[in-house]
């Protein structure tokens, strides 16, 4: 079925092929993406518009030694495909199987790993001085989507490689998608690059004739470029990358892998930093996903279990068709995207409510600060965003947000592990870094119903920053019994072995209350600061453990134990370790790292026998 894609086995066996080959390859590695990805789930659009920009790498570059960069990372399938992993190909995102991102555990072929944006030209940045420190020979190159050039840190890289004149290859893969519709001034800049090669075509045509003049072609030629910045202002009135000291060259199609060899040939051979604009089409090849690039770009296995019996499909949803109905009372308040929109379940609100949404693209750092102004000058602002993604922007919400003590509402969503996209996107670190903001309070939980309800408090009552961590599904365990802050719930109370936890973690005790007898469990939908009720339920325990679905350093168990130290409580704790955590289903990671109920039990019974 693929008579030439099943002869590649190395980069170098690419090299064997003849033109029509190479050709026929592409076809074949975007029939072999529809079929594994459809079946199997992860990011498909992404990748079939990156094939032939992927062998071109690989034709171009003698990879390991030179160095590839993948901005987020989830394009590099067609890599993956490349360099020896196609047999493992059916267990990509599974428990134990490849990553769906670089992972230089993996391979050799992968020499940063990365998943979230905005990161690859700083990283191959480093490892291009660090070639150069070392005398190395050789090249490094960063590959990174129109969705990146929204983020503030890539700018910081490229003015650092313009200035120092690093030789360093940065490939701009320009399909016009990210996850969410870009926005913001560079996007409408691209578009108008686009369009504008007649300053590329007139610059080689003049050096062309020039070179061809007797005796005076090489002085003219050093005359003629000192008009160059002329020609641009009158040809390309914009010339930003240049303006940097990064030499740009493009458009280029990014469909024409000949074509694409070639501009990849000229940056090798200009020994400086040089951009190539790389135009693409998300999803090509494969018509549905050409059409619906956003439903394609990240897709489930077939045959999953219909959720439709509950009142949302995922606490995402819950989150922004609640906030559609806070506003329809509170005009005071507005919902703040980092270039997440629909993965945070704010696409409905941003159309019915437009003049109170705001995307800020791929900026969490810029999105917490602008938060800050809103609510320093009296509108309430609620930044729905990833738990992974919220950690890019610690200082600002230090600095700007809690230090002032302003009344600014985090959603943070995908709170815990999230399975197969991995330990880029776990959220598992949140409660440690917010639990040391001054002012801050953190609520988490169990069920929808609590989820609306802590909204409505945090928007309409609370005063101060307030931070509400939900998983990434549809988990329900307890039912609200109305929500208070500092209020607890409590399952079992003449248990004498207690569990403490909140969130989707609930459901798990539950579950351990169902296998083993005389267990108490606390849930605690605030959990920072700690609750005073907590305490009394304590009080003759037998044994105290916290069940959290959150790396154990810095989590509930660590918050738990520092109190109870003073009151002579022993608290152990079951939560994930400060190691990265694998990729996979949830339950299967829980079950790897023992989180499960029946491991819970268990490990309840073996402490019990301890003590």
């Amino acid at each position: 079925m693929y008579d030439i894609l099943e002869r590649i086995n190395q980069p170098s066996d690419l090299k064997t092929l003849d033109k029509k080959e190479l050709s026929e390859l592409c076809k074949e590695i975007r029939s072999f993406l529809v079929d594994k990805v459809t079946k199997n789930g992860g990011h498909l659009a992404s990748n079939l518009g990156v094939v032939e920009l992927t062998v071109a790498l690989h034709l171009v570059f003698d990879m390991p030694r030179d160095k590839v960069v993948w901005d987020v990372g989830h394009q590099t399938y067609v890599h993956k495909i490349l360099t020896g992993r196609r047999d493992a190909f059916d267990t990509l995102r599974t428990y134990k199987g490849l990553s769906g991102f670089p992972k230089t555990s993996e391979s050799i072929y992968d020499c940063f790993n990365t998943g979230h944006s905005s990161t690859s030209v700083s990283a191959a940045l480093g490892i291009a001085r660090a070639r150069d420190l070392k005398g190395e020979d050789s090249f490094v190159a960063a590959v990174f989507g129109d969705g990146a050039m929204t983020g503030g840190m890539i700018y910081e890289a490229i003015n650092d490689v313009g200035h120092n004149k690093t030789p360093l290859i940065l490939i701009l893969n320009d399909n016009e998608m990210s996850i969410s519709q870009n926005v913001g001034a560079l996007s409408k800049y691209l578009r108008r690059l686009r369009h504008t090669k007649t300053y590329h075509r007139s610059k080689a045509h003049i050096s062309s004739f020039l070179s061809h003049i007797p005796l005076m072609g090489g002085f003219l030629q050093a005359r003629i470029r000192g008009m160059k910045d002329l020609i641009k202002s009158r040809v390309l009135p914009s010339t930003f990358f240049g303006d940097l000291g990064v030499e740009y060259l493009g458009p280029v199609d990014g469909h024409n892998l000949f074509g694409l060899v070639n501009v990849l040939n000229i940056a090798k051979s200009m020994n400086e930093p040089v951009l190539i604009h790389v135009k693409t089409k998300k999803g090509k090849g494969y018509e549905p996903a050409e059409k619906n690039p956003h439903i394609f770009h990240g897709i489930s296995p077939q045959g999953g279990s219909s959720k439709t019996e509950l009142k949302y499909s995922d606490y995402s949803q819950c989150a922004g068709e609640t906030l559609i109905k806070l506003a329809q009372k509170n005009h005071d308040f507005v919902a703040i995207s980092a270039a997440m929109p629909l993965g945070v379940g704010l696409g409905t609100f941003s159309h019915k409510y437009s003049d109170r949404f705001f995307d800020v693209g791929i900026a969490e750092q810029h999105a917490v600060t602008f938060c800050a102004g809103l609510a320093i000058s009296g509108i309430t602002p609620v930044f729905a965003v990833y738990s992974s993604f919220l950690q890019r922007s610690y200082d600002q919400i230090l600095h700007d947000v809690c230090l002032q003590n302003l009344h600014v509402v985090f959603l943070v969503d995908r709170a815990g592990v999230v399975g197969a996209d991995g330990e880029t996107h776990h959220g598992l670190y949140d409660i440690a870094f917010l639990s040391d903001m001054p002012y801050m309070t953190i609520l988490s939980p169990s069920c929808y119903e609590e989820l609306e309800q802590m909204l409505e408090y945090a928007i309409n009552e609370h005063d101060g920053p307030i931070a509400i961590r939900y998983p990434r599904g549809s988990t329900q365990a307890t039912e609200s019994e109305g929500f208070e802050l500092n209020k607890i719930k409590v399952i079992n109370p003449e248990g004498r072995k207690v569990i403490i936890t909140h969130g989707r973690m609930a459901h798990t005790a539950i579950s351990v209350a169902e296998l083993m007898e005389n267990i108490k469990i606390v849930v605690l939908p605030t959990i920072y600061p700690v609750p005073d009720e907590l305490w009394d339920e304590l009080e003759g325990a037998e044994l105290t453990v916290v069940l959290d679905d959150h790396s154990i350093s810095g989590g509930l168990g660590m918050i738990i134990s520092s109190a109870a130290s003073a009151r002579d409580i022993q608290i152990h704790t079951i939560a994930f370790p400060s190691t990265p955590v694998i990729h996979g289903t949830v339950s299967q990671i829980d079950k790897h790292y023992g989180l499960d109920a029946q491991s819970v039990a268990q490990k309840i019974k073996e402490l019990a026998d301890e003590t």
